[in-house]
């Protein structure tokens, strides 16, 4: 038995109501459980109930035990000072107020319905499953599942929005570099991600806009900054490169000391840094209003048409400095595209669009069910189960889902969970 359990319990009425007595014996009436509490103190602020002939307005305090309370030393703290009812799971002893008079008692283990036990058994039951619910997942209607999923992906955005505040934070307002961060690090994906961003945040984004019209000039910046021009290769091209970051380091006074070194291994070539690096630095020479242009971009075709770009000459024909390979046009595919609408330009839209008091989720979902579902274990496991994912909406939402909600067995939070447990 969980404490969530009961608290779940107290806030659906999932018990029997309409006979429900204290320990000494008083009716019970619940004109309003209250507001449930999440954070310190009592579990339910608020609530109104009427004991005896008396309406009672104040705070329900939940335990398993009765005897918890002194557990958990409520008696010291005045927070608790104002609890009209103690609902436990077992009564094992009797707690008092200041005044030596008993704070009412509800004991429910006599009042829970055996079905509603046996699904909170069954749901948290200890034998080894992928989610808890697994056994019955294809039970759960699916409008309920799309209707819950599209709940998580908005709380995926809102938990994206977080960063993107913070970055708009230490830009200074400044929504240009803000994009320019975010690009750069969905640039580098899973393996350079990191350190991709730590090259973005190595010098200021002022400098990439009066470089935009070099684009030379800006794959020198990003490669130097990156630490990709410290060796000694006798080509011309990184011999260009070479001597036009130094020009850049004395005129902006750079440096890279704290920028993490990027990674080649277990990559596949298309995703090298530097084809990604050169991609990332044709797209800002090639869009001078970046940001500008992707808040207007309503449909999926007008931005593949923004990012439908690829590397500067030199690297049609290498992947890495030192070695030609066979000549092809490096651009960057859709798949990758559809990361970066998922990861970086669909939340600062969401974001941007709330500074401007100007909700667009309409918008968003309209945009992002037009994307093809992720492909990952993830998504693969939730499929086998039930065929739910079929857009980058429900892939995003089955990913907030298996991480905040089944990893950590928030099955009472849970809208599918719910379900079960009402069966």
């Amino acid at each position: 038995m969980q404490e969530d359990f009961l608290h779940y319990i107290w806030k659906h009425k999932k018990f029997d109501v309409s006979n429900i007595k204290t320990q000494a014996n008083d009716a019970i009436s619940v004109v309003s459980v209250g507001q449930h509490n999440l954070n310190s103190g009592p579990d339910f602020f608020n609530a109104q109930l009427k004991i005896g002939n008396q309406l009672w307005a104040g705070n329900v305090e939940i335990h398993i035990k009765s005897s918890d309370w002194f557990l958990h030393n409520h008696e010291t703290d005045a927070n608790y000072d104002n609890v009209i009812l103690h609902v436990v799971w077992e009564h094992d002893t009797d707690v008092f107020r200041k005044d030596n008079t008993a704070i009412p008692v509800l004991e429910l283990k006599n009042h829970i319905s055996k079905q509603a036990l046996h699904n909170y058994e069954k749901l948290f039951s200890k034998s080894q499953k992928w989610i808890n619910c697994e056994a019955d997942f294809t039970e759960v209607d699916d409008f309920k599942i799309q209707n819950w999923l599209e709940r998580l992906y908005f709380e995926r955005l809102e938990r994206k929005s977080e960063t993107i505040e913070q970055l708009l934070k230490d830009s200074k307002n400044d929504w240009e570099a803000v994009l320019f961060k975010m690009l750069v690090k969905n640039f580098g994906l899973k393996v350079n991600g990191d350190a991709f961003l730590s090259m973005a945040n190595s010098f200021d984004f002022s400098i990439v806009r009066k470089m935009q019209s070099n684009q030379i000039g800006l794959e020198a910046l990003f490669f130097g900054q990156s630490d990709l021009l410290g060796t000694s290769v006798q080509e011309g091209y990184y011999l260009q490169l070479s001597k036009e970051y130094q020009f850049l380091k004395n005129k902006f006074k750079l440096s890279n000391q704290n920028v993490l070194p990027v990674q080649f291994f277990r990559l596949r070539p298309p995703n090298f840094p530097t084809i990604r690096l050169s991609q990332l630095a044709s797209l800002y020479h090639e869009h001078q209003n970046s940001f500008s242009k992707i808040m207007e971009a309503k449909t999926l075709e007008a931005f593949y048409d923004i990012f439908s770009l690829g590397t500067s000459a030199f690297w049609e024909s290498h992947y890495t400095f030192g070695k030609s390979s066979r000549s092809s046009k490096k651009v960057l595919t859709k798949n990758f595209i559809d990361l970066l609408l998922i990861n970086t330009i669909i939340p600062i839209k969401f974001s941007y669009a709330k500074h401007q008091g100007k909700p667009i989720d309409d918008d968003i979902v309209n945009l992002v069910q037009q994307i093809a579902s992720e492909k990952n274990s993830i998504i693969d496991k939730f499929n086998s189960l039930k065929n739910i994912s079929n857009s980058a909406l429900q892939s995003q939402a089955l990913l907030q889902l298996k991480n905040n909600y089944c990893d950590k067995n928030k099955c009472l939070q849970c809208a599918i969970g719910n379900s079960l447990l009402n069966k």
